[in-house]
């Protein structure tokens, strides 16, 4: 299933030589990330095909914040000139909220919480 993710965290990222190492943990966390998440009794094997989708939405969402560190996209010496990469966030918030949207079936309820109230 890593395999899996990994090919498809890649194709969505197309990641440099550098940020492979990066990548592939990413993955590994997103796996670990979904996994704590489910709901009892579920398993990723039941889930495959939206659980390996999220974990790779949520791995490229990683790299994709990585990479907007705000870095400069372009710099010159000459008549000095400084360009700031475009912000990636935008597009790391809606890969994640893509994985959340896909795995909501399979996820325990976290949504309510009940407080005792002393009378």
């Amino acid at each position: 299933m890593h395999e899996t993710i990994l090919s498809l965290a890649e194709a969505i990222t197309s990641p440099s030589d550098q940020e492979q190492p990066l990548l592939e943990s990413l993955c590994t966390c997103a796996e670990a990330q979904i996994t704590q998440r489910l709901s009892s009794g579920m398993t990723p094997e039941a889930c495959a095909d939206a659980f390996t989708c999220a974990a790779a939405l949520l791995a490229a969402a990683g790299l994709f914040s990585c990479r907007s560190a705000g870095g400069a996209e372009q710099f010159t010496a000459g008549d000095v000139s400084l360009r700031l990469s475009a912000d990636a966030g935008g597009a790391a918030a809606a890969l994640q909220h893509q994985a959340e949207t896909m795995m909501a079936p399979y996820f325990q309820d976290d949504t309510f919480a009940f407080l005792g109230v002393r009378g």
